[in-house]
């Protein structure tokens, strides 16, 4: 706003006569609006007089001169009131004034955006919070502040008050001073921004919805940027580029935003910092995680960070610099491996898919090493896109059909001469180092009959590691004949004999590269020890020469010399042979079998190999492989016998691999040209790749430099036309982008990778990428492998190949559906009589109908199979999840909730009366009320839960039942599962651990520090999160069972494998995680649990039906908001409700919550449970909205049931509605359409919408009344048992149960609480344990109960007992003493009396430290120490 004439010049303002110009004093410009389509202008006017048409004409007449493209001039004119004229200028302009003064003084934030004014006659009186005038006052903010208003026409002094406090909101925080620090250091910097006529933030919308202008903030940025990573220094004025992550918004306490996030562009990372007034939050909306933005700024040292920030002038979003494929004809990538590739890959499924969508590429392939598991993401993003995906694996092959000998000849081992042999050379280099010693010992019908023993002479010098590993010098060579001489005689001596070694790939390499140049036949069959060993002694830890010489008690000569090793080596070769012979087989063509006839496991070497998935037929082929390679053949990896894979061969199609591929080793170690072809002969295709994926064979010294590498690439093309085999060209991709192998380095050096931070370049190419990296193949051939050949191969690649068949598939049991329905209504009509009353009726028909139509009917039945058999064996079944959702599955006694509305039923003649408007409380909260038919009391149900929240609103979605089983029963209720289906039809569910954030942090630190080098924390977190959600290793869930209906095989959904492929585990589980099926097969999640334990163990103490126990019970009730109940000094106990030891209220964090809000009905325990078990839900959300005054605990988001309610009731369409809570509840928060209905709906709350965009994940309601009840019925017993109740606490909760410390009585119990107390931040996972039995023992004693001593012959093995001196421990409690040494005293004791101390140690066979733990705690008193009698 200001005086519309200081918007003209003097000579401007000639046109007005004097009275005009005295009226111009008073006229101001609010507004001006501006149409961008015919630019017509329209200025909104403010004046205390009637303005005449000649000065609205003469107005119009300058805006014309200075704005001569001007349309139309619309001059809106509203007049002032005299008397409320500063009043309603300064509402209109006061938001506008506090950001002038922001931009001037930055720090009055913490004080202004609080404030309220009064007009005081000449003065405006500014209120603010306590120290806030005088801060204000001493940076003369009043004069800013006269200064603008006196522009916009209102003369007014300023004075600085402080709120009254009466007046004072209740709720009103002091500003901490790390908040302080933060406002006042990025104010200050933002306050820089010199020039600007704009707000600190001026977010411009282009006027598309949910679309924003290139400039966020400032104005456009013209300098170019440098790289973040170099320029990290303090600087005025720098311009870096990249791009966004990490978002973090904190909300303060005066109501400002504090948005901060990481700016990347992958040479380095720095923080930026912006801070936002109530006005200025839609920039909040604009930065997006991924978004590419030029940043002009000043860098400054955090004062509370103390590293290097970036306070943001201008903010331009730009295009990211991408890679793009432009080649007219696009390849085909068939070698990829995903962030499942265990610790090795970083792709993600969907980033790929939508890359080569981008590119134009029709299909890729996903291969990881040994497993399947990025199917299911595969399968659900290519959907998505159009794209065509290839399922294969990278596996890991051994050859169990000629593991010792190649083609070995029909001749008795007797008859057979083997030459053993050992050659040492220069170092490991095929091509490029020298054989410097060859021995040789001639062996037939297992006797040495002759020796070869040479030095041959190198044409280079032999380098100094060699020296010292041989013992070999070059003047020891000096005199020896070369290569040429030496050879020569060696073949003559090897004649027509087997040519045996150790590791024999290795020399018979070198031998055959130098009788091919020199012209020599060397075609004798290789025998290879190595291999033989791991089959025959298959237990050695390692199979070294001189392991199996130790092993095999065989004396060494000189290892590392050739003449002493082979002599070592026939030794070997003898005894071996002697096994063979033992086994029956004396024919070396059949030398082979020896393996068949191993019955230990065999650690054969395996090679790698690309197989790809043609048909469905296939599909399944490969299921069973994957299985049979974790369950029968693992070793390090999961590996396929080429048996195996020439059985289930049909549907799949096989590549050679990469360089540790048996075709590429083949060719490296300069095989037998005919070995080399009939390997290639197995394989569909021929695999090479980029040269520099085998840059670390020239680092190793195992090639002698790039023309190795290139002709080694040549050879498989040959042979590739030669056997009419296509070859391609493949990345074995282990990142998606350059710049991404940072974070592959990070994870191997994590493994301990020696040569973790070379450079692979192991990224995904573009086509013109991967034909430059060919160009020496010439170029039809680089088309070839590059593009033609991928693209025949993915042609052959069936079109409608799915990872597992669509829709689910649960087990069958004849007759579930009748049963189900019969069972309901039967219990139905026990329970509200034969005439159902006409609310039961209806939502049990349509609770059925969705049950039966949709095939669900048999979950229901197995369901109720397992409580009742759980029931039967005398333990009590909790229900999890949203089961209790249903009434079916109430009256199938699956669950104990009833979720109809709140009601009465009379147990004697079916009376049932259903409360109106009681839809916000739950039955236990009505009060009580006699029959008024019969006058007998009335029960009193219902919870109120809508059946859509268990299976959509169609009935479609599918059941899932979680049931809680004792931990005590859980094995036999999975055991009872078997029973049903058949143990092959019964799985674990299985899971798959990743990276953790936190050990992501961990591995970087370690990277960092091991390279010496030091980044800012930002920096640190980019790297941590781009190895965060990288598989690490595999498991089960704890409860989870996937069933297999009887018609179906297991291998139609999912390989099978044991958890973290441990074999001793006796669990198969699935191999894909268990989500991604469980929309498939019947998941039924059985879990452990103490509540049911407990339960049990109550009422054998007290005798106790926990079913019969009120869930109105006042004193009970009483312990969630007070000690009343328990008669206790809240000083005593460190809190003011009586809740320690109850389950899930017993938390500090609970108890903090029940303190907050004092619940005083059953309804607010389950709201209190629901907050207390989401994510995000209570803190920094509900927990704020209630302290407000927002809404009420009954009004706020605690389980996912009230999003759908809520929204139902305010006119949001119920599928919308349905959808909205699914997104929410699993933390996805609201898509952009919604977000737009709910802020389009009048009805819906700001508050409400807010709250929703927070929650990561949010309770079921049925889930929370559950735990509930039970939660109250064992604190029913805290209340009206407590001997009862402490007992059975220490007994579930005996492990960290410390005897002798607590036993010292509460004096000593609050000591050590104090003193974790002290060191809280550095407390073990133990000590913390540890502190919540001391809070409950603590309690005990103040109720008066005591503790009897530990005694060696009344006190349980386990269990805690009442007695009439005190709840005596058992001997387990006394830490140090196990299990296994109180186990052994119960039985012995059993047996009679100890008559010493020695005679205790003796039948027990307890330990000397066991009796030490015995004897201090005074458990041995009244035992003498030994049996001899003493004379003195």
């Amino acid at each position: 706003m200001i005086k519309i004439k200081n918007i003209f010049t003097e000579q401007d303002l000639d046109v007005f006569n004097f009275e005009e110009k005295k009226l111009l004093d008073n006229i101001l410009l609010e507004n001006v609006t501006v149409s961008k389509e015919n630019k017509d202008l329209k200025l909104s006017i403010l004046a205390e007089s009637e303005l005449t048409e000649s000065i609205l004409s003469k107005l119009k007449q300058l805006i014309f001169k200075h704005l001569p493209a001007t349309g139309k001039i619309e001059l809106g004119f509203t007049k002032l009131n005299s008397q409320n004229k500063f009043q309603i200028l300064i509402t209109k302009i006061w938001d506008k004034l506090l950001e002038r003064v922001f931009l001037k003084a930055p720090a009055a934030q913490m004080w202004l955006l609080d404030s309220y004014w009064e007009l005081d006659e000449k003065r405006i009186n500014i209120y603010v919070e306590p120290g806030g005038a005088e801060f204000l006052k001493e940076r003369k903010v009043s004069s800013l502040i006269e200064h603008y208003l006196a522009n916009s026409g209102i003369p007014l002094k300023v004075s600085f008050k402080e709120i009254p406090s009466n007046g004072r909101k209740k709720d009103t925080y002091d500003i901490n001073e790390e908040e302080k620090e933060i406002i006042e250091s990025i104010l200050r910097q933002n306050s820089e921004r010199n020039g600007y006529e704009k707000s600190s933030v001026d977010l411009v919308s282009n006027g598309v919805t949910g679309q924003y202008s290139s400039i966020l903030l400032g104005k456009k940025i013209e300098e170019r940027p440098i790289p973040i990573g170099e320029n990290i220094t303090e600087n005025s004025n720098i311009t870096f580029m990249g791009e966004i992550f990490n978002i973090e918004k904190r909300e303060l306490r005066n109501r400002t935003l504090l948005l901060t996030f990481g700016l990347t562009d992958y040479t380095g990372s720095i923080p930026v910092k912006i801070f936002l007034s109530e006005k200025q939050k839609s920039l909040e909306q604009a930065i997006k995680e991924g978004m590419w933005v030029k940043v002009r700024g000043k860098i400054e040292i955090s004062k509370y960070t103390q590293e290097h920030e970036l306070v943001p002038l201008d903010i331009n979003i730009d295009d990211k610099p991408e890679r793009v494929d432009t080649s007219p004809e696009k390849r085909v990538e068939l070698h990829l491996h995903t962030r499942y590739s265990s610790m090795d890959a970083l792709c993600s499924p969907e980033s790929v898919l939508k890359t080569v969508k981008k590119w134009g590429h029709k299909a890729v392939a996903f291969t990881d090493h040994g497993v399947l598991q990025s199917f299911p993401e595969v399968y659900s993003v290519s959907k998505k896109l159009g794209i065509k995906p290839i399922y294969g694996v990278e596996a890991y092959i051994f050859d169990d059909e000629n593991p010792v000998m190649a083609q070995p000849p029909d001749k008795m081992i007797k008859d057979t001469v083997f030459v053993v042999t050992d050659i040492e050379t220069t170092g490991l280099c095929f091509d490029g180092d020298e054989i410097i010693e060859i021995g040789a010992v001639k062996v037939i019908n297992n006797e040495i009959i002759d020796r070869f023993s040479s030095f041959v002479k190198p044409k280079h010098p032999v380098p100094p590691n060699i020296v010292n590993l041989t013992g070999i010098t070059n003047e020891m060579l000096e005199s020896a004949e070369p290569i040429e001489k030496v050879l020569p005689q060696f073949i003559d001596f090897l004649g027509n004999a087997v040519f045996v070694a150790h590791n024999a790939d290795f020399d018979s390499g070198f031998i055959r590269r130098d009788a091919e140049r020199l012209g020599l036949s060397f075609k004798n069959g290789v025998l290879d020890t190595l291999a033989l060993a791991r089959i025959i002694l298959s237990k050695l830890k390692n199979h070294r020469l001189d392991t199996i010489a130790k092993d095999l008690n065989i004396g060494m000569g000189s290892h590392h010399r050739a003449v002493d090793d082979a002599n070592t080596a026939a030794l070997i070769l003898k005894e071996l042979l002697g096994r063979v012979n033992e086994a029956g087989i004396n024919n070396l063509s059949k030398i082979n079998d020896i393996y068949k006839l191993q019955k230990e496991t065999v650690t054969l070497s395996s090679y790698h190999a690309i197989i790809q998935v043609k048909s469905n037929e296939g599909l399944k082929n490969l299921y069973r492989l994957v299985s049979m390679s974790h369950l029968n053949f693992f070793y390090r990896h999961p590996r396929i016998p080429k048996s195996l894979l020439k059985r289930y061969r049909d549907g799949l199609i096989i590549g050679s691999g990469c360089q540790a591929g048996e075709l590429y080793q083949s060719l490296l170690h300069f095989d037998d040209p005919a070995k080399i072809e009939r390997i290639a002969e197995f394989y569909d295709f021929l695999e090479i790749q980029p040269l520099q994926n085998n840059m670390f064979l020239i680092d190793g010294e195992y090639v002698s430099g790039i023309e190795r590498l290139e002709n080694i690439n040549r050879a498989i093309c040959d042979l590739g036309k030669k056997l009419n085999k296509p070859v391609v060209m493949t990345g074995d991709v282990h990142f998606l982008n350059p710049q991404d192998e940072i974070f592959r380095k990070i994870l191997l050096n994590a493994q301990g990778f020696q040569d973790a931070d070379k450079e692979s370049k192991l990224y995904l190419r573009t086509t013109d990428e991967m034909l430059n990296e060919c160009q020496y193949l010439g170029e039809k051939t680089a088309y070839e492998v590059v593009v033609e050949n991928p693209n025949i191969i993915a042609n052959e690649i069936a079109d409608d190949i799915v990872p597992f068949p669509e829709g689910l598939y649960p087990p069958k049991i004849d007759g579930a559906e009748e049963e189900i329905i019969e069972m309901t209504y039967r219990q139905a009509k026990q329970i509200y009589g034969e005439e159902l009353p006409q609310i039961v009726e209806d939502r049990l028909k349509h609770e059925l109908d969705s049950i039966v139509n949709n095939g669900y009917a048999v979950i229901y039945l197995i369901a109720h199979k397992l409580v009742k058999k759980s029931m039967e064996d005398g333990y009590l079944v909790g229900s999890r999840g949203s089961v209790g959702s249903s009434l079916v599955a109430t009256m199938c006694q699956i669950t104990e909730v009833n979720p109809l509305p709140p009601h009465y039923i009379c147990p004697k003649c079916k009376l049932s009366i259903f409360e109106e408007d009681k839809n916000d409380i739950t039955g236990p909260d009505l009060p009580d009320i006699n029959c008024p038919k019969c006058g007998t009391p009335m029960r009193k149900e219902g919870f109120n839960i809508p059946f859509e929240v268990f299976m959509g609103f169609e009935g479609d979605k599918i059941p899932d039942i979680d049931l809680n089983f004792s931990g005590e029963y859980q094995s036999k209720a999975h055991k009872y599962v078997e029973e049903l289906f058949g143990e092959h039809h019964v799985f674990r569910a299985g899971t798959i651990s990743t990276v953790a954030q936190k050990t992501a942090f961990g591995f970087v630190r370690a990277y960092l520090e091991e390279k010496n080098v030091q980044l800012p924390n930002i920096e640190l977190t980019r790297l941590s999160e781009g190895i965060t959600g990288v598989k690490r290793t595999t498991g089960q869930h704890p409860g989870g069972i996937i069933v297999v209906p009887k018609d179906k095989e297991i291998f139609e959904f999912t390989p099978i494998q044991h958890p973290a492929d441990d074999k001793g585990s006796g669990v198969i589980t699935t191999h894909f995680e268990y989500h991604s099926i469980s929309d498939r097969l019947l998941k039924l999640d059985l879990l452990g649990h103490d509540d049911p334990t407990v339960i049990k163990m109550l009422e054998e103490e007290t005798g106790i039906n926990v079913r019969k126990i009120p869930l109105d019970d006042p004193a009970t009730l009483k312990i969630f908001s007070s000690l009343e109940s328990l008669g206790l000094d809240p000083k005593v106990l460190g809190t003011t409700v009586g809740t320690l030891g109850v389950p899930e209220f017993g938390t500090k964090f609970v108890r903090q919550m029940l303190e907050d809000t004092r619940p005083t009905t059953f309804s607010e325990l389950v709201r209190i449970s629901g907050l207390s078990h989401g994510t995000d839900v209570w803190l920094n959300n509900a927990q704020n909205i209630i302290k407000s005054r927002i809404a009420t605990l009954k009004d706020v988001i605690a389980t996912r049931d009230d999003i759908m309610i809520y929204l139902i009731n305010n006119g949001v369409n119920a599928k919308i509605a349905f959808s909205i809570m699914e997104d929410v509840r699993k933390g996805r928060g609201l898509k952009p359409e919604y977000e737009k209905i709910l802020s389009e709906n009048k009805n819906v709350n700001s508050w409400f919408i807010d709250s929703c965009k927070k929650i990561r994940y949010l309770f079921p309601k049925a889930h929370a009344v559950a735990y509930v009840i039970m939660a109250f019925r064992i604190a029913y017993f805290k209340v009206h048992y407590p001997e009862a109740f402490y007992a059975t606490y220490f007994t579930v909760k005996a492990d960290d149960f410390d005897a002798e410390l607590i036993l010292q009585g509460p004096k000593k119990i609050r000591e050590k609480m104090a003193e974790i107390e002290r060191n809280e931040k550095e407390a073990t996972a133990k000590e913390k344990n540890l502190f919540t039995i001391l809070e409950v023992a603590n309690e005990m004693y103040a109720r008066g109960i005591q503790f009897a001593q530990i005694d060696l012959y009344k006190s349980d093995v386990k269990r805690f007992k009442i007695t009439e001196a005190g709840i005596l421990p058992p001997l387990k409690s006394l830490q140090g003493l196990g299990i296994t040494a109180a186990q052994n005293i119960e039985r012995e004791r059993r047996k009679g009396r100890f008559t010493s101390i020695d005679d205790l140690q003796r039948r027990a066979r307890i330990t000397k430290n066991v009796v030490q733990i015995l004897r201090q705690n005074g458990v041995l008193a009244n035992l003498q120490e030994t049996d001899q009698i003493s004379l003195f």
